[in-house]
């Protein structure tokens, strides 16, 4: 769990008193009373569970510290004394809902109060994290936005897409994001289970209701009353048992196996599936009006070979989940990264997952470079010299705009063009809204708003004078 807790307070006796204070109860303060001395260290650090504030003057160093991304997206609180809030101009810049109060003198039950639920609010945020899709690809930002859309309502979503491209994940990050978010995720593989056993992992069953039936036994719908009951291939359900989940879909009750008490549910359903459904429906092996009912919100998962720019996010985000494990470290050389930019991963997310897997378990060193690879994954690449060596700390490509050309440069002039032509891209990836392009260069939304200013360019303008 994160500990570090920033104090900003120029009363010099209060903060160094609240710094003893919070270390006798473990967590780390760091205690700053000169804003005009405030280390560019702790100011551009973001990964404080919570900042105090206590008698503050403005300052650029302020200004810097409520710039920084996991402040201006509303993740860190602000816990505010009575002084603190004599500036208007602050208040206006923080999250309402992350701006909590305390009393003067501290009171040593209400700070470990107020840093439990800051505790507990980092943990559901490094939570949420870990369920969204990977990547900035245009193509996977769309399902992201798809999932922001969707998951504040109770509405029935269909993810569709070939098999190992993540669908429980785009499941499981919808019902994070929702209201049921603190209820069950349950998920069931409709297509692993045999027909004749399915109604009971669905519905449960009443003790005696068939052979070997010896208890009795809570269903998937029952386990995830309240929150999310995510039916994973659900194009492999038979039609019989598709009757019975439209009822439940329409009604919203079902009954046990050998039970005739109707019991009502409050359950999200999210489906999935790697099948053509239409298909499926002009075969007669999926019932048309069951679909209508799923397909209330689609969300369309695209293959890995149709999103290859996210294999580096990809690979970092898994080998990062095996070191979470206790597994080796490992890193790709540039080449090697090539080689499966070239392969077209027929298993997708989970093909790559395994091979990272892989990897881990084969490689000593840490490196991985071509010749590494498992052969299929070395086919597409063209430069079969390049695997007697390592050249992991070279680009891919020489780039002309890190290029020195021979008669000299200016320096400022160069890196200014360079960035306006990054914020371009960026307003033009988030649809031309400034929060969204910040977000995209790490930058808080007011420090973007200077540089569209210092540039003389719009959120409008930008977007359309790109090259």
């Amino acid at each position: 769990m994160n500990t570090k807790v920033l104090v900003i307070d120029q009363n010099k006796d209060r903060a160094m008193s609240t710094g003893k204070t919070l270390e006798f109860i473990d967590y780390e303060p760091v205690v700053i009373t000169d804003l005009e001395n405030l280390p560019r260290s702790a100011v551009v650090r973001d990964d404080f569970l919570a900042v105090m504030l206590g008698k503050i003057s403005a300052t650029p160093q302020l200004q810097t510290l409520l710039d920084t991304k996991r402040v201006s997206d509303g993740k860190v609180p602000f816990l505010m004394l009575p002084e603190s809030i004599e500036d208007p101009t602050l208040l206006q810049q923080l999250d309402p809902g992350q701006t909590w109060m305390m009393q003067t003198p501290i009171k040593y039950p209400e700070l470990t109060t107020l840093l439990e639920r800051a505790g507990h609010k980092d943990r559901r945020v490094q939570k949420d994290s870990s369920f969204s899709p990977t990547g900035r690809s245009k193509r996977i930002s769309r399902v992201r936005d798809l999932i922001a859309q969707v998951a504040p309502h109770n509405s029935t979503v269909l993810v569709t897409g070939e098999s190992g491209t993540g669908k429980e994940v785009v499941a499981r990050a919808i019902h994070e994001n929702s209201r049921r978010s603190h209820m069950p995720f349950v998920p069931i593989n409709c297509g692993a289970i045999p027909a004749e056993l399915l109604e009971s992992e669905l519905f449960g069953h009443e003790k005696g209701a068939f052979t070997g039936a010896l208890t009795t036994r809570k269903g998937r719908f029952e386990m995830a009353e309240g929150g999310t009951l995510f039916l994973d291939e659900i194009g492999d359900m038979s039609l019989p048992m598709q009757v019975k989940l439209l009822r439940v879909l329409q009604e919203r009750c079902y009954e046990r196996v050998g039970g005739n008490k109707t019991r009502h549910c409050d359950v999200r359903v999210i489906a999935a599936t790697h099948c053509f459904l239409e298909r499926a429906i002009d075969e007669k092996k999926f019932r048309l009006d069951l679909f209508y009912r799923l397909n209330v919100f689609p969300i369309e998962l695209p293959p890995l070979r149709k999103r290859q720019s996210d294999l580096p996010a990809l690979v970092k985000d898994l080998v990062s989940r095996r070191e979470g494990d206790g597994h080796r470290s490992l890193r790709l050389s540039a080449n090697a990264m090539t080689a499966l930019g070239a392969y077209h991963w027929p298993g997708n997310i989970r093909e790559l997952s395994n091979l990272v897997e892989r990897l881990s378990i084969q490689n000593t060193s840490g490196l991985i470079d071509v010749s590494d690879l498992p052969e299929k994954y070395r086919m597409g690449y063209a430069n079969s010299a390049s695997v007697d060596h390592d050249d992991s700390d070279l680009p891919d490509t020489e780039d002309p705009r890190t290029t020195l050309p021979s008669n000299g440069m200016d320096l400022r002039e160069h890196l200014s063009s360079l960035e306006k032509d990054l914020i371009r891209q960026a307003l033009d990836v988030s649809g031309g809204t400034v929060a969204g392009a910040a977000r995209l260069l790490n930058l808080g939304r007011t420090t973007l708003v200077e540089k569209l200013r210092k540039y003389k360019m719009s959120a409008g303008t930008a977007k359309s004078s790109g090259n």
